[in-house]
């Protein structure tokens, strides 16, 4: 367990410095054809320093700007450009803490409320504020264990 959250801390380092470049938009024409044509460079151009044709120049940018292209071609676009590739993975939740602690929450709540109306049937309801302090106690017992279904 210790692993894996030191692995977290690491990771959840790296990702901060993503967070800034998730908010600057694609050019609409794709990185590929933006910085050649900011550069001045032909399609001939580039086509000699990646030694393929013209046409399959084109064809890279048409998929980058599709979405339909490989990382591998775009790091070989990069390096013909004289420009390294930069990518990473950004948590819509801002962390990968608040994703984790999202996902265990949901978890708590499921069995926490599972188990509330199974006592209800019983008629040994629970008050909403022990509901919710059981949900909290079993959110932070997830998050320590970590176990495999929270992502299913």
């Amino acid at each position: 367990m210790e692993s894996q959250k030191l692995q977290i801390e690491q990771l959840e380092s790296r990702i901060a410095l993503f967070h800034h470049a998730q908010k600057i938009p694609n050019p609409p024409t794709g990185w590929v054809k933006a910085t050649r044509l900011a550069l001045g460079m032909s399609l001939q151009q580039l086509a000699k320093k990646l030694s393929i044709t013209k046409q399959s120049v084109r064809k890279i940018e048409i998929r980058e700007k599709e979405g339909t292209t490989t990382l591998k071609t775009l790091k070989e676009a990069a390096r013909a450009l004289d420009m390294e590739l930069v990518y990473g993975f950004v948590p819509k939740d801002g962390t990968l803490e608040n994703y984790i602690e999202k996902k265990a929450r949901a978890m708590a709540e499921k069995i926490v409320l599972r188990a509330s109306n199974t006592m209800k049937l019983e008629n040994q309801e629970n008050s909403t504020m022990r509901i919710e302090k059981a949900i909290e106690e079993r959110t932070i017992l997830i998050q320590q264990e970590m176990p495999k279904a929270l992502w299913d």
